[in-house]
């Protein structure tokens, strides 16, 4: 069987087109064509998809620049106008747990699925804070990745930079459950936190926005869950938005634009994003939380929208039910630009193939 009888328009590509996209973003006018973006994709989901359209099949996984260029391959494939690329080597030490991994057949990990130790994290106390080995993004080696894409990367595409986890930081290195003590009884470490969080940041975005290329920050920063925000407004104001808020001024007086992705219920803090902090785009959308078509509509006059096809919707609706909603939500979001489609977080190795496949086919044929 053709693999491309099912999905046509996956056979021609739109030739990648970053400042249309950037404008589009901007809210500068309705586009000619509909924008492609996803905060990341699995692995095994680039895999299927690589494997099935014979893209970069004979691939050396064990050489990182080949693997980079397979990035590019798939990307300009999907129809992405830039490729996500950040520091390399200025990871953060922090306390995982392991289990099985649900996701169906050859798609599920052989290594489980990780998740983030939510009662104690790495630093619980003054004593092991003094004793961390906090990560420094200044050090030259961190940039290998930007200054290959920087020369590789192909002149119609640009790079989108992920920075900015002010609150999964917080939650990450103290662990959620002892952040939420440490808020009342360990204020000045959760403040001391906090500025080496925010130190880090800022070392790491003076690299990033040395280069022309990345022409967008992305922070990524889960702040909510589905019936409010991770920590109190006011906390959130103070340990959190004050970051982003730094980030998206850095970005702006530089000429780029800031990106926030989160997850969670953002009502509380939605005005400060807009006002204080200065986003230019939202992502991640939750059918539970907010529709982003209702979004496009309360807050589209403010910023950009990202994503907001439901990745629960995704994995259980049928492919013409995705279809039809890929079209109404571009009809509805469309006009004036500031949407880009996507999935509401990611695509996620349990979302069947297919069903991302007919969003992003039924996508390309949107025309206005």
């Amino acid at each position: 069987m053709d693999p491309f009888e099912k999905f046509p328009t996956l056979k021609n590509p739109p030739k990648p087109d970053y400042e249309g996209l950037l404008a589009n973003l901007r809210r500068q006018g309705t586009p000619k064509r509909m924008y492609h973006m996803e905060l990341f994709h699995d692995g095994e989901i680039v895999d299927a998809i690589c494997e099935r359209y014979d893209i970069c099949r004979d691939v050396d996984r064990a050489n990182v620049e080949s693997m980079w260029a397979r990035d590019i391959a798939i990307r300009r494939f999907l129809g992405f106008d830039y490729l996500s690329v950040g520091l390399v080597g200025a990871e953060w030490q922090l306390n995982h747990l392991l289990t099985d991994d649900t996701a169906e057949g050859a798609m599920a990990r052989a290594g489980g699925r990780s998740y983030m130790e939510e009662h104690a994290g790495p630093i619980t106390s003054w004593e092991e804070f003094e004793k961390y080995p906090f990560p420094d993004p200044s050090r030259p080696e961190c940039l290998h990745a930007l200054e290959w894409f920087s020369k590789n990367l192909p002149d119609d595409m640009c790079i989108v930079a992920h920075t900015g986890h002010f609150c999964e930081l917080l939650c990450w290195l103290m662990g959620y459950e002892t952040l939420c003590f440490a808020l009342y009884e360990q204020h000045d470490l959760v403040e001391a936190l906090a500025a080496k969080i925010l130190e880090f940041h800022q070392a790491e975005i003076k690299q990033l926005l040395q280069f022309p290329r990345v022409r967008a920050l992305w922070g990524s920063d889960d702040m909510g869950y589905r019936n409010g925000l991770m920590i109190s407004p006011a906390d959130m104001r103070e340990w959190v938005l004050r970051g982003h808020a730094t980030l998206a001024k850095a970005a702006h007086e530089a000429g780029r634009l800031y990106f926030l992705h989160s997850c969670g219920k953002l009502s509380d803090i939605t005005e400060d994003l807009i006002h204080d902090v200065k986003i230019d785009a939202k992502h991640s959308f939750e059918d539970t939380i907010e529709d982003c078509r209702d979004a496009k509509r309360t807050w589209g006059q403010h910023m950009a929208m990202i994503g907001g096809i439901d990745v629960d919707f995704l994995c259980r609706a049928s492919e013409e039910a995705i279809r039809a909603r890929v079209r109404d939500t571009l009809d509805q979001c469309m006009p004036g630009g500031g949407y880009a489609l996507g999935s509401g977080n990611t695509v996620a190795n349990y979302i069947p193939v297919d069903h991302y496949l007919a969003m992003v086919d039924e996508g390309r044929k949107w025309r206005g």
